[in-house]
């Protein structure tokens, strides 16, 4: 969504967003995945319509099959108001009279699933349990590379956030949620089932194999 120019005390803002935007870039190649930004600014990302009408643009240029976005409650103003964008523009992007730019409108909603907020926990400090837990332990060493390409968030998060480590923070925090299913490194999910959204467990289904649940969930 930004290109993250607050996120240091180092650099002027245009200096930082385009050093953030290359270790996007390094981090998606690891997978083999295109990295694209909304171009919004930190601290100010607005549920507003022309900030709707961007998402949907690019929602409808991916022509997703799955949409993951951050926890409606998160501790950060920016996943919060992500949150209800991507909600609210996966609604608009079929709709053909919501007109946005030159990309074709997407054929239906896709399904929306929420990710775990930071630490799996809401603005009170309340634990937000997830729907599911996918099991990523055989993947956890990729999830780590991607990570450590975002290189200039370190010394960012150990200033503002007090985090020591952010690669050792993500570990457990993946750890915690892989042991509320019984697996290593675990990440929840929750699917967006409000109408008209699908509710068929696509996600779900997709990796079966890896879907991991408690009795307590």
């Amino acid at each position: 969504m930004t290109p993250g120019d607050c996120g240091t005390r180092d650099y002027p803002p245009d200096e930082i967003a385009a050093i953030r935007r290359g270790e996007a870039a390094r981090a998606a190649a690891v997978i083999r995945a295109e990295y694209i930004c909304a171009e919004f600014r930190d601290l100010a990302v607005f549920n507003d319509d022309q900030s709707r009408r961007r998402v949907t643009e690019i929602l409808r240029r991916v022509q997703p099959d799955i949409v993951l976005t951050a926890s409606p409650v998160d501790y950060h103003c920016d996943h919060e108001a992500t949150s209800i964008l991507v909600r609210d523009a996966c609604f608009g992007a079929p709709a053909p009279n919501y007109l946005t730019g030159s990309e074709p409108r997407i054929p239906e909603i896709p399904p929306v699933y929420f990710m775990d907020p930071a630490e799996g926990r809401d603005r009170e400090g309340n634990v937000t349990l997830p729907q599911f837990i996918v099991d990523v332990t055989s993947v956890f060493t990729t999830k780590r590379n991607m990570l450590a390409c975002h290189e200039s968030q370190r010394k960012w998060l150990q200033e503002h956030h007090h985090m020591d480590n952010y690669l050792e923070t993500m570990d457990e925090w993946t750890r915690s949620r892989g042991a509320l299913a019984g697996c290593t490194y675990g990440e929840g999910f929750r699917q967006y089932r409000c109408h008209p959204y699908p509710s068929a467990p696509v996600l779900q289904d997709a990796l079966r194999a890896f879907i991991r649940s408690t009795t307590s969930i």
